[in-house]
């Protein structure tokens, strides 16, 4: 029985290197980020980042947002035929505008984003109507 027992522990030690035990890789949390920073953040965790699909048009690759990450599900060949491990990470894109608005698609004002690009938006109108009146209160004088 003995023998038994150490023949199947080497059956499946066996096993486990040829199938290869292959890497432990997180794929990081880079959803809701510009794709600009979602792939230096994957690049440093050792990942390739791979662009697995794109919506929209009104943005360049670099400003689109992360919709979705996820790690390729396949093994890759290596130079003699062994297969080794993919370090590549998928990402959807959303390259839409940074805010809907009518006529024109673009993330919602309640999402993340959106509501960081409404809240930047109103503090910019705030600041010309504040210049504005300024200037104004200045002729009047």
């Amino acid at each position: 029985m003995r023998l038994l027992d150490t023949v199947a522990v080497a059956a499946v030690a066996a096993g486990a290197l040829w199938l290869g035990a292959g890497t432990a890789h997180a794929v990081p949390d880079v959803v809701d980020r510009p794709y600009q920073d979602a792939r230096r953040i994957i690049e440093r965790s050792g990942g390739n980042p791979v662009i697995a699909t794109r919506t929209g048009a009104g943005l360049s690759d670099d400003d689109c947002l992360v919709t979705n990450v996820r790690s390729a599900a396949v093994r890759r060949p290596g130079s003699r035929g062994r297969t080794v491990a993919n370090s590549d990470v998928m990402v959807v894109l959303n390259c839409y505008g940074v805010l809907a608005g009518p006529g024109s698609a673009g993330n919602s004002a309640l999402s993340p984003v959106g509501r960081e690009a409404k809240s930047k938006a109103e503090q910019q109108q705030r600041r010309r109507q504040a210049e504005l009146a300024q200037a104004h209160a200045e002729t009047a004088d």
